[in-house]
């Protein structure tokens, strides 16, 4: 029972939506009106998500994953948006460790948009905004987006898909297409 977050550090936003445009060019006019020119790495098959991390495989990027044991916490079923809150304030905080960003630097995050209720969106905002910002400066902005209008989300929407089948499957094979941008994978409670 794993819970997995994913973030993917570039420059510039454009280097993830690249990436996607180059996986959606290869779809036929049929592919991509299934797709509604979105990628999801639950239903897409094996050569698009093969293609995708191949692509981040091959940039400038960098990569840091957090594992949670979900068996080894405590959480009322109503409060598991509680999990991502805690987990994303902690990789914002691994970020700063591993030196990818520097506390005071501008730090853009877009998150996705899990959550339907405007109410936990504006928890989580509020949540990290607090904490991380202690770690990370005056420079961090969050945000939430719905990743079908954010194409670096679709990317990290396939790479924590990978890794969580890491974990839970013990099929490491997408995973392992990226090991090399990848600067930590963190594990809490496992």
């Amino acid at each position: 029972m794993n819970f997995t977050v994913t973030i993917l550090v570039c420059d510039e936003a454009r280097t993830a939506d690249k990436m996607v445009k180059k996986v959606l060019q290869g779809f036929s006019k049929t592919d991509l009106k299934h797709h509604h020119g979105v990628l999801h790495a639950r239903s897409d098959d094996s050569a698009t998500r093969r293609r995708l991390l191949t692509l981040v495989a091959d940039a400038d990027v960098s990569i840091l994953v957090i594992r949670l044991d979900k068996r080894q916490v405590y959480t009322p079923v109503d409060e598991k948006h509680l999990f991502y809150n805690y987990v994303v304030n902690v990789l914002l905080s691994r970020l700063v460790n591993q030196r990818l960003a520097k506390a005071g630097d501008t730090i853009q995050v877009v998150a996705s948009q899990r959550e339907a209720s405007r109410a936990l969106n504006d928890n989580f905002l509020a949540y990290v905004n607090g904490r991380a910002a202690k770690r990370c400066g005056p420079g961090l902005s969050v945000e939430v987006r719905p990743a079908a209008t954010v194409k670096g989300l679709q990317v990290v929407d396939c790479l924590s898909w990978s890794f969580f089948r890491k974990y839970e499957h013990g099929d490491p094979s997408y995973a392992d297409i990226v090991a090399g941008r990848v600067i930590e994978e963190y594990s809490i409670h496992g």
